[in-house]
């Protein structure tokens, strides 16, 4: 028995019982007041019983037999408990088709762009010019008359301390040392286009051949990237249509980096294809990273995003 009943029936079917269930007690409730209301009355079947008080007959008239309807109810609340028990199992809850456009990952023209740069040393700075040489023009050589002769002579009488002092004085204090050299630059890693293995959308088989898990990966990347997907209302309102390209980098350990569009529609396509890539990390969707001679390496990814109104 196949029962398929989406959430908004189950509700209306779940609220239709309760319903039910309460108008039949307000009913049987006033059908046993009214009974009840005879009996105080004195409308007894027995006649043998009427001259005794209504404590000790009320137990023995059908008028006031509270259990003679017993099986009924029984059946009635078994069925029900079946009834609801397969409306349980029958609830399905449906999720919105999710629509692929063909070619959805087909680049209608190469994607020119700048890899990303690693840091590299600056190159050395360029010679110095040379100096210019400048004619001096001859000049008659003046003579100068020589320096007065000083006595630098010291007596008998002068003390050596004090020269030695005023030597040590005129040399001042010792230069400092030289700063020491700056710490090399942090290496980065080499980032690659194409790889042996490209980067894997995760969810599918590892132990599979690489072909088969690139086709799972590349299904489960499309339903991942257009059942979040949504259509921006300006790009909607505007008739906006096209292919957005966004470009990141998927590292070593899976997560996806430098995230950045390169070829946007406009009205605010691009920043939704941005917004669904950088959406992968933080749902934990970790790449099965690329491979170069047996080794995780940084791969560049360039993935298209095709915006087309139905």
């Amino acid at each position: 028995m196949n029962v398929e009943l989406p959430g908004g029936t189950l509700a209306i079917t779940l609220v239709l019982i309760f319903a039910a269930l309460v108008g039949l007690i307000i009913f049987m409730k006033s059908v046993y007041t009214k009974r009840t209301e005879k009996a105080l009355q004195g409308d007894y079947k027995d006649p043998d019983n009427a001259n005794k008080s209504y404590i000790a007959n009320r137990a023995k008239y059908e008028a006031l037999d509270v259990f003679g309807l017993s099986p009924t109810f029984f059946n009635f609340g078994l069925a029900l408990a079946v009834g609801v028990s397969l409306l349980a199992f029958g609830w399905t809850q449906y999720t919105d088709a999710i629509i692929i456009p063909a070619g959805a990952l087909e680049l209608d023209e190469e994607i020119e762009m700048e890899p990303p740069r690693t840091a590299e040393p600056p190159p050395p700075p360029p010679p110095p010019p040379p100096p210019v040489i400048e004619e001096v023009p001859e000049e008659d050589m003046i003579e100068e008359e020589p320096p007065p002769f000083e006595d630098m002579s010291v007596d008998e009488e002068t003390v050596m301390e004090e020269v030695v002092k005023e030597v040590v004085k005129d040399e001042g204090p010792p230069p400092p040392p030289p700063p020491p050299p700056p710490p090399p630059a942090p290496k980065e890693e080499e980032i690659f286009k194409v790889v042996e293995q490209m980067p894997l959308f995760p969810g599918c088989d590892v132990s599979a051949a690489y072909a088969e898990q690139k086709a799972c990966a590349d299904k489960k990347m499309l339903e991942f990237i257009y059942g979040n997907i949504k259509y921006p209302a300006i790009a909607r309102e505007n008739g906006v249509e096209g292919m957005a390209v966004v470009a990141f980098v998927v590292e070593k350990d899976g997560t996806v980096t430098d995230a950045k569009v390169v070829r946007n529609p406009g009205a605010k396509t691009g920043e939704e294809a941005l917004r669904v890539v950088e959406l992968m990390n933080s749902e934990g969707k970790k790449w099965v990273p690329g491979k170069q001679g047996g080794r995780n390496v940084r791969v560049q990814f360039n993935l298209p995003v095709k915006f087309k109104l139905e």
